[in-house]
């Protein structure tokens, strides 16, 4: 399922939301069925009760990584919701590469890119 708002992205892809904090990432991410949306402020939290303890990055990271790589073993539509400094080391890691496309969104505090695979 695509997002209500990008009908035109690919079905069955990954789709990184990239901005700033405060940009709207997760606002737009919510237009995704929750079951869809890797959000690494959400893994911070698992790995440490705390989703603004930014000391359990790494392990939300790693988190995010395995999760991803199955749901892409799985060709499940996936959408992470990071900020852009964060997907540069899922990108790193070899699991994607990201290929930035047109689309993006105005937000209060800035704006949100969207890079699909």
């Amino acid at each position: 399922m695509t997002s209500v708002l990008y009908p035109d992205l690919p079905e069955n892809g990954l789709i990184v939301l990239i901005g700033a904090s405060g940009a709207g990432k997760s606002t737009l991410a919510r237009t995704w069925p929750a079951s869809q949306v890797l959000s690494l402020d959400a893994l911070r939290g698992t790995v440490s009760d705390d989703p603004g303890d930014q000391s359990a990055t790494g392990d939300a990271v790693d988190v995010l990584k395995l999760i991803l790589e199955r749901r892409m073993a799985r060709k499940l539509n996936t959408v992470i919701d990071a900020t852009s400094l964060m997907i540069g080391r899922v990108q790193a890691s070899g699991e994607a590469s990201v290929a930035r496309v047109e689309h993006g969104v105005g937000a209060r505090s800035g704006a949100v890119g969207i890079a699909a695979v």
